[in-house]
Formats: C-alpha cells, sequence, structure tokens
C-alpha cells in the first residue's frame, strides 16, 4: 500500500492493482475514504468534515499526478510522491 502524500495528518494511498474506478484512500485518524479521481469525489468510508475538506482540496490540486500514479500502481510500479497542502 504506497503512501503517496501526507498533510495534516491525513495520508493518501494507493494500492497495487486496485479495482476501477480510478481512486485513493484518505486516512485520518481511525477514519477512512475511498476518493475518485474524475470526478473528485468521496465515494465510499467517511471523514471528518475538515478532512473532507483537506482531501478535496489536495486532489484538485493534483489531479493530474493522480491520474499519472492511478496509471503506475495498475502497472505494479511505484507511484510518486505528491507534495501535501502547505
Amino acid at each position: 500500500m504506497p503512501r503517496i502524500s501526507e498533510f495534516y495528518g491525513i495520508a493518501i494511498e494507493m494500492y497495487f492493482g486496485d479495482h476501477s474506478p480510478p481512486h485513493f484512500h484518505a486516512i485520518y485518524g481511525e477514519d477512512e475514504a475511498l476518493v475518485e479521481i474524475d470526478p473528485i469525489r468521496l465515494t465510499k468510508g467517511h471523514l471528518p468534515a475538515r478532512g473532507t475538506r483537506l482531501v478535496l482540496e489536495w486532489a484538485s490540486e493534483h489531479q493530474e499526478e493522480l491520474v499519472d500514479n492511478w496509471g503506475r500502481v495498475q502497472r505494479f510500479e511505484p507511484p510518486f510522491r505528491i507534495p501535501g497542502l502547505p
């Protein structure tokens, strides 16, 4: 489960060979959510309101990089790190 980013206590991970549609996992404390990449939206699980806002903002800023990393993990190649929010 490669971790591609971390910010404000939130871990962003993509799993090798994971199911479609393209997505990532956001983990914030005990909460976890699945976030689709295009369109960017939380589709499964739960994050507190602050975590949801931060994750969606971050994903909007890095959508192209997320799409690229999705392709990499589908080919079982290591994804690139993506900077977190400042």
